[in-house]
């Protein structure tokens, strides 16, 4: 394998450019632009929306439509559909297509909540390569932009179709897969299966996106090593921690092992989150989503207890304001007496 290559941007999906080989991931009720923009920032080469409901677009609905949104400085972008009809899902995705700035179109095909999986929709997909390969034949009719899939392994352990699913999409006209190393039965528990993964990469003409235990710039290396994937997708390790996007970028890119952030930068960083949470959705609906993005912030820092549990009692602006300030003098206090 070419390690130059491997490591190191730009790299193309369909006719987008990207720079680097780090990927955001999409996660439902986190990667809002007000995240999405502080993860570009950070270093991350592709972005991913949380998923975007295809009847909410069809029926017009306001707050669905406002996650459509693309802040010039967040792109190159992909715009996360789910559904479970791929008539609905291509009228969706020709909506996108033209009236937004979006510049891939992905297809959620992995998420394992029951909720959308009762509706047909996300990992509920992965028991049909064939209701998958005429998807991506009806959207790619559809739509002019770049056209792309994440999946998970499979169902279960019983029904783990992943190279068929991988080829189905790849024959109808998908430009990229992204796949999560975990079938729908795992959730998020167990070793993600990075095997499988080269194995559809080995086979795959396009490229292929891994996600799944990417925890530090070290595991993301050694998963485009061991797999050969185009790059690699990070998700719940970028929670509270986008600087874990930039340490990966610099480390593939330079072989560069950049620090940790200290408790004074997650602090000054959540501060920020928190204006832009509250600018995207008011105060009260931003403070209450940043309760458990404050929570990620502290995570792991010493002392922090109580300040989350505070963190989570907040109303306001003011209230979540003072209990991260709090923190922050009381570490700084206590760091300068140690």
């Amino acid at each position: 394998m070419n390690t130059k290559h491997a490591f190191r941007g730009p790299w193309s999906i369909g006719r987008v450019e990207i720079q680097n080989r780090v990927v955001l991931a999409p996660m439902a009720g986190v990667t809002n632009i007000a995240f999405r923009v502080i993860a570009k920032r950070f270093g991350a080469g592709l972005i991913y929306t949380e998923m975007v409901s295809d009847q909410g677009i069809l029926m017009k609905n306001s707050r669905t439509l406002i996650m459509t949104t693309v802040h010039p400085e967040e792109r190159p972008l992909a715009l996360q559909l789910f559904g479970g009809d791929a008539g609905r899902l291509a009228e969706a995705a020709r909506y996108i297509d033209a009236h937004t700035d979006a510049d891939i179109i992905d297809i959620n095909l992995g998420c394992p909540a029951p909720k959308i999986n009762k509706i047909e929709a996300g990992a509920k997909w992965l028991l049909s390569p064939e209701r998958v390969y005429d998807l991506y034949r009806t959207v790619r009719q559809a739509i002019r932009k770049p056209l792309t899939a994440k999946i998970r392994l499979g169902w279960d352990d019983a029904h783990r179709y992943y190279l068929e699913l991988a080829q189905a999409i790849e024959e109808a006209g998908g430009d990229a897969i992204a796949v999560h190393g975990r079938t729908r039965a795992q959730m998020y528990e167990g070793q993600a299966d990075w095997r499988a993964i080269a194995e559809i990469k080995a086979r795959a003409r396009i490229p292929i996106i891994g996600n799944g235990d990417v925890r530090s710039p070290e595991d993301a290396r050694r998963m485009i090593e061991e797999t050969g994937v185009d790059a690699v997708m990070v998700g719940r390790a970028a929670l509270g921690n986008p600087w874990i996007l930039y340490r990966i970028a610099r480390y593939l890119e330079h072989g560069e092992r950049l620090p940790e952030p200290t408790a004074r930068e997650k602090i000054a960083l959540a501060l920020e989150h928190l204006d832009e949470l509250i600018k995207l959705k008011g105060e009260r609906v931003g403070v209450q989503e940043m309760r458990k993005h404050a929570a990620w912030y502290l995570k792991g820092l010493r002392g922090a207890s109580r300040f989350k549990d505070e963190a989570q009692q907040a109303e306001t602006r003011e209230e979540m304001r003072r209990t991260l300030l709090s923190y922050e003098e009381a570490e700084c206090i206590e760091t300068s007496l140690a």
